[in-house]
């Protein structure tokens, strides 16, 4: 088995369990999904496809929040396990510029991640259509949503922890405005968060694991390892009871993300449990955040279930890539630079 090293800060007290005895799976689920449960505050329906990010001895979360009115909103929440969650009573008071109020449409599946001294929020909004935004923040009190990065249509805006070559990499999945019955992900640079260029497609749908055959998307922000970016993204699959969503695993160049090293073919977490089979939307596991300790490799996943509830799952860096590895299929061009 290869050795393999996390790369990264220490989080001695993120969540964990062992996996459990008999379990031969890569990633195991929390024995007491899921963490966040139907009606978790006050006046919230549900809560589910969220960020959570370690801050200062704790952990904060951005959360995508439905009230009575269904429409998705961002709140922030905060927990000194990681598990159990208290959620602020209002939306994010995200502020242009300028200062101004500047608050989106809509806001949902939202992604957290630092890079060198900033935090910055990737979501879903409304620009004439489906499309990515974005906001930064230094200190969880003031949050300034910057100009949207990219054009309608687009979705699953993931954005890597640190600089490559000197720019910031922020993957995507192109879409229509509607339930996208298509998609691929694509990778861009910025030199400064505003232009952004340099466009190279990273993954294609398919291959022999018809679970990723209609659609996949990013995940969690990428993991650095001795061996390359891995992350976690989702794939989709229509059956003749609608779509299902699982989880699959990935590992891309260092210096290049846009080329893929080694792509599992098989998921490595579906819709299993009820909590991930009914709700909202059945048959929906969407991962959006991950917690991960350099020194020990241990890697805590979060991720939505059933478009109702938050759910975790474990797994070691040593398991996860090897698996990935051992289990790798070249799905169409992933391997080339992206560029035509």
């Amino acid at each position: 088995m290869k050795e393999i090293q996390l790369i990264g800060a220490n989080i001695p007290n993120m969540p964990w369990q062992d996996r459990p005895e008999g379990n031969e799976n890569p990633v195991w689920r929390h024995s007491d999904n899921p963490v966040i449960k139907r009606n978790p505050a006050k006046g919230v329906a549900r809560i589910f496809n969220s960020a959570v990010i370690a801050y200062e001895g704790s952990f904060l979360g951005v959360f995508r929040v439905e009230d009575n009115t269904t429409r998705p909103h961002l709140r922030m929440g905060h927990s000194q396990d990681g598990l159990d969650w208290k959620i602020e009573d209002a939306p994010i008071p995200f502020i242009d510029e300028q200062g101004n109020s500047y608050m989106p449409r809509y806001a949902y599946d939202p992604r957290l991640v630092k890079v060198e001294d900033t935090y910055y929020i990737i979501w879903c909004t409304d620009f004439y259509g489906a499309a990515i935004g974005v906001a930064r923040t230094q200190d969880f009190k003031t949050f300034i949503s910057l100009e949207n990065p990219f054009l309608p249509f687009n979705r699953n805006g993931v954005l890597f922890p640190k600089k490559i070559n000197g720019n910031f990499v922020m993957l995507s999945r192109p879409s229509d405005s509607g339930h996208t019955p298509f998609g691929d992900v694509f990778l861009s640079e910025s030199p400064d968060f505003v232009y952004w260029g340099k466009h190279r497609h990273v993954m294609s749908r398919g291959g022999q694991g018809w679970w990723q055959s209609t659609k996949i998307g990013g995940g969690p922000a990428p993991i650095e390892t001795s061996e390359g970016w891995l992350m976690f993204y989702h794939g989709v699959t229509g059956t003749c009871n609608g779509l299902v969503y699982s989880m699959g695993a990935v590992i891309l160049d260092k210096d290049e993300p846009s080329r893929v090293k080694y792509r599992s073919r098989n998921f490595v977490l579906t819709p299993e449990e009820w909590y991930e089979e009914r709700g909202f939307v059945n048959n929906v596991l969407f991962p959006c955040a991950t917690l991960n300790d350099a020194e020990t490799g241990r890697i805590a996943i979060y991720y939505g279930a059933a478009d109702t509830y938050v759910g975790v799952a474990y797994t070691t860096v040593q398991e996860i890539v090897n698996y990935v590895i051992d289990t790798h299929e070249e799905v169409g061009d992933d391997a080339d630079l992206g560029k035509i």
